[in-house]
């Protein structure tokens, strides 16, 4: 058995679950996130408690128990708190600013500025040289944070671009003026 997929799930105060055919809808303070589960693979509730339940034992079926479970605990996560996720900015010249608040603005070093929409769902703020993407659905913050990252990836020689706040970047030597 699946030591993740055997955990009840607790659904806090002010967060309703519905489940209907294979399809999950977590309603919450923040927002309304909706999934789909594999069949096979039941959801329930009871006892203000969300369990997920397999119906066979081959691999498939123990693969996407644990899966489902996670991906239901990461909805009522969303719903009552969100996610964050903070990237920071390391270069001279390099800044970013929200415009209308759906809307970044990014000065990386090229000869053009980048303008970046953000999707339904996401919000980004920039204080200094930290962007936060932040959202109800942890998917689509990680996602628009590594779309983000992309477009200025650290460089191993001088350390600039943009990197999440505490990731570290190998630092490489650069070439040494030789004598002889």
């Amino acid at each position: 058995m699946s030591r993740v997929g055997k955990k009840p799930i607790p659904i806090p105060k002010g967060v309703t679950v519905n489940i209907k055919d294979n399809r999950i809808t977590v309603k919450g303070p923040k927002g309304e996130l909706t999934n789909t589960f594999r069949e096979g693979i039941s959801v329930k509730t009871a006892n203000e408690q969300v369990w997920v339940e397999r119906g066979a034992d081959d691999s498939k079926s123990r693969a996407f128990h644990g899966l489902t479970r996670a991906l239901v605990n990461n909805m009522i996560v969303g719903v009552t708190e969100g996610y964050e996720i903070a990237l920071q900015i390391i270069g001279v010249g390099y800044q970013g600013e929200v415009k209308s608040n759906k809307r970044l603005l990014l000065s990386l070093g090229f000869s053009h500025q980048i303008l970046m929409d953000a999707p339904e769902g996401i919000s980004f703020n920039v204080t200094r040289d930290i962007i936060k993407v932040s959202g109800i659905d942890k998917q689509k913050v990680g996602e628009v944070a590594a779309q983000i990252r992309k477009l200025r990836k650290p460089e191993p020689y001088k350390g600039k671009g943009i990197r999440y706040v505490g990731e570290s970047v190998q630092r490489k030597v650069g070439k040494t003026a030789g004598s002889k």
